[in-house]
């Protein structure tokens, strides 16, 4: 039998989240979250999807990101998909941060451990992580291929005219400072199921995506291709999002220090952590934001307006950028669940061809689908996210020998 599982892990600096598909359909066999690693009130739920079992929840002290791999594999065992199984192809690891050098997924070895370490100082935050969650998995199965898929690298084919920051050059070029875009295995996937659900391949669509979670970013994609996307060097320019500020001038940085008397790590936490909607109102949940908004709050109305014009500039901007448009597509938490966002974030556009369907816009569900008026000049489409389906199908593309990209975006 030919090994057609993937196991996903996305290790964060205290958690670890994990998927087990199988490539011959797509499906999910098992999917968990190891949290709070390293505390005493460290929290495993395994939910077993192939045997329709129940979700088992575990707590208790795991140690470090060795003893959350251990506890995920012992989980995994007691349904019979072990990370010992024959049936088990690679491992697929989220890698935040791939700068400009690894722009498809890549198999991990010694020297591309190398340089996701030396890219450490554009992702203090993630890479470290990353690096851990690698390191445990090869020294669980050493025998396994390792696969790291990189969230910068679908905006590598960004021109330099969009790549660059206008300031000088060899100091940039010295720090690697340049916009390097996230969300890519996002934005990638949401792009070509958009394209599908147009009954088009990728080349022939312009899609603008607007991938709106606690953290927001937006592409536009031309012919498949990602031509400009609004997160830069670090996740924090750009879109206003659920703790971040996005784009902001950055002489604020200097007032700050000087005026305020903030230290560079104050206002690092400031503006990731503090700042955006949570910032504004005191919360980063839309939907405890649009219920305040009902009971006539005017810090969560200001909140939503100023979210919501920054979209709106962002849709305009990447409208001019690829000159033709396609299909706007939202997408994660927020795109694809808050009605309101999405019908806001067109209004007034009509004469871009833009519009939302009222009833269309206020079904849900699990599907793509379009909820723009029939006939209309510019598609609006809700298509969720699968980022741990992207980087599975992009694990066993690599090395089970079979080129699945064409297919990737349909399969789920």
């Amino acid at each position: 039998m030919t090994a057609s599982r993937v196991l996903v892990l996305n290790s964060g600096s205290s958690s670890v989240k994990y998927q087990l598909l199988d490539m011959r359909d797509s499906s999910r066999l098992a999917v968990g979250l190891v949290e709070r690693i390293g505390e005493q009130g460290s929290r495993l739920k395994h939910t077993p999807l192939a045997a329709g079992g129940e979700s088992r929840e575990w707590s208790g002290p795991i140690a470090d990101h060795d003893a959350a791999l251990k506890a995920v594999a012992a989980e995994l065992a007691k349904d019979g998909l072990g990370l010992d199984s024959p049936e088990l192809a690679a491992i697929g690891h989220r890698v935040v941060h791939g700068g400009k050098h690894f722009t498809e997924p890549t198999v991990i070895d010694d020297a591309v451990l190398a340089e996701i370490e030396r890219l450490i100082p554009v992702a203090p935050l993630h890479n470290p992580a990353n690096l851990t969650g690698i390191r445990t998995a090869q020294a669980l199965r050493p025998d396994l291929p390792q696969v790291a898929v990189f969230d910068t690298a679908f905006h590598t084919t960004m021109p330099e005219s969009a790549a660059r920051y206008a300031i000088d050059v060899e100091t940039a070029d010295r720090h690697r400072i340049r916009r390097y875009g996230f969300h890519g295995t996002s934005h990638a996937y949401v792009s070509r199921a958009t394209a599908k659900l147009l009954g088009k391949a990728p080349e022939d669509v312009n899609v603008i995506v607007l991938h709106l979670g606690n953290g927001a970013s937006a592409s536009a994609v031309r012919g498949g291709r990602c031509v400009d996307t609004s997160m830069g060097l670090t996740p924090l320019e750009g879109l206003v999002m659920g703790t971040r500020s996005g784009d902001m001038d950055p002489a604020v940085i200097f007032h700050l220090a000087r005026v305020g008397d903030m230290s560079i790590a104050e206002i690092d936490t400031l503006l990731n952590k503090k700042s955006g909607l949570i910032g504004l109102c005191g919360d980063n949940d839309m939907r405890e934001i649009r219920r305040r908004i009902d009971e006539g709050d005017e810090r969560a109305q200001l909140a939503f307006d100023i979210y919501i014009h920054r979209l709106k500039k962002y849709i305009g901007a990447y409208y001019a950028v690829l000159g033709r448009v396609d299909a706007i597509a939202f997408t994660a938490g927020v795109g694809e669940n808050a009605a309101p966002v999405r019908e806001a974030a067109v209004a007034g556009l009509d004469r871009l061809g833009l519009a939302v369907d009222p009833e269309l816009n206020a079904v849900r569900g699990d599907e793509p689908r379009l909820i723009s008026p029939a006939g209309a000049r510019v598609a609006v489409a809700v298509v969720p996210t699968d980022e741990e389906l992207e980087i599975a199908t992009q694990t066993y593309a690599l090395v089970g020998g079979t080129d699945m990209r064409a297919h990737r975006a349909g399969n789920d």
